[in-house]
């Protein structure tokens, strides 16, 4: 027998020892789950390539809302499907008064003031062109997109959002609208920014669930690299400057390096976002048994946790919250 000093697996030969030691828990009031929403009455449409998710009206979002929020999530980012009779080039309808995505806002914020509404600000759910900017020319123009953004966040805060999700990649867009709620009294709303979003093949299902993709080229000249981490940084460095209240990193799975580089270097929440392609990844394994989907999807979570997010966005919440766990 070897008469060793230390035995780390001695931290491991019982379930409650392995409890004692775990670093890493996964909470559900850490989970913020996307929800994407429609017009209309009694609808539920199901996502073909994210199993599970669905497109929801207001009433169906209601419903929903209310049973994750009794399984303990407390928060949900929020999507809309925009018809695209109701797109143009500036994306006018994102700040309208007949915008059924402030409308269901207020509703769910009236019967679930506790509950934490995100909202999102670009121009593509709303823009003919599919792209988060204004375009001219086949230019995506910065400067422009602000004044148009900086309405649509103000629309949004008026409805009851609690934190803006601006995931445009324009610059200056955080300090841009921080100005803007200021100034007309929107103090307490929060502004969770986009800090380093990534040009990734990660976001193809996301893109079928709004039938949002860019009508011509791609998004290269705004999000970021996949190769680049030193740009992941500056862009933290100012957008906290500007008044970002949390930074994120989208995707998270490839990106675990960038989370924990961010964390590193900020003293803000950070918040990273569990894609629809990693979702989709794990669903079509699983349903090809090509792996457990239930512990690839825990591990996977652990994973965001353990390299420094406070919380993640991750089309699994609900489904985590169903799952049995201590």
């Amino acid at each position: 027998m070897l008469y060793l000093r230390e035995r780390p697996r001695r931290n491991r030969t019982l379930h409650g020892v392995r409890a004692l030691t775990e670093e890493t828990q996964i909470r559900r009031d850490k989970l913020i789950e996307p929800l994407f929403l429609l017009d209309g009455a009694n609808k539920s449409e199901e996502i073909t390539s994210m199993p599970g998710i669905f497109r929801l009206s207001e009433d169906k979002a209601l419903l929903h809302a209310e049973q994750s929020l009794r399984l303990g999530i407390k928060s949900f980012i929020l999507f809309p499907a925009v018809d695209d009779s109701l797109k143009d080039k500036t994306g006018s309808y994102s700040w309208s008064e007949k915008n059924f995505y402030l409308r269901i806002i207020r509703a769910l914020k009236k019967k679930f003031p506790e509950a934490v509404l995100i909202s999102d600000v670009a121009l593509d759910p709303y823009s003919s062109d599919g792209h988060d900017g204004i375009v001219e020319n086949g230019e995506i123009l910065n400067d422009a997109t602000l004044e148009v953004l900086a309405k649509m966040a103000l629309a949004q805060a008026a409805a009851g959002i609690d934190i803006l999700g601006p995931s445009d990649m324009m610059d200056g867009r955080v300090g841009y609208l921080r100005d803007a709620l200021d100034g007309a009294g929107f103090t307490k709303t929060g502004i969770m920014s986009y800090t380093a979003k990534y040009a990734s093949a990660f976001y193809g299902p996301f893109r079928d669930a709004l039938q949002s993709a860019p009508k011509f080229g791609d998004k290269k000249t705004y999000q970021m690299n996949p190769a680049n981490t030193t740009e992941a940084l500056r862009e933290a460095r100012l957008d906290t400057a500007e008044g970002a209240d949390y930074l994120m990193v989208k995707p998270a799975l490839a990106y675990l390096d960038i989370i924990h580089r961010i964390k590193a270097a900020s003293d803000l929440p950070v918040v990273c976002y569990n894609v629809s392609g990693e979702y989709a990844m794990i669903k079509a394994a699983g349903e090809k048994k090509w792996l457990d989907p239930v512990r690839a999807r825990d591990e996977m979570l652990l994973a965001f946790f353990r390299a420094g997010a406070d919380a993640v966005i991750t089309y699994f919440a609900r489904e985590y919250a169903e799952s049995p766990h201590p």
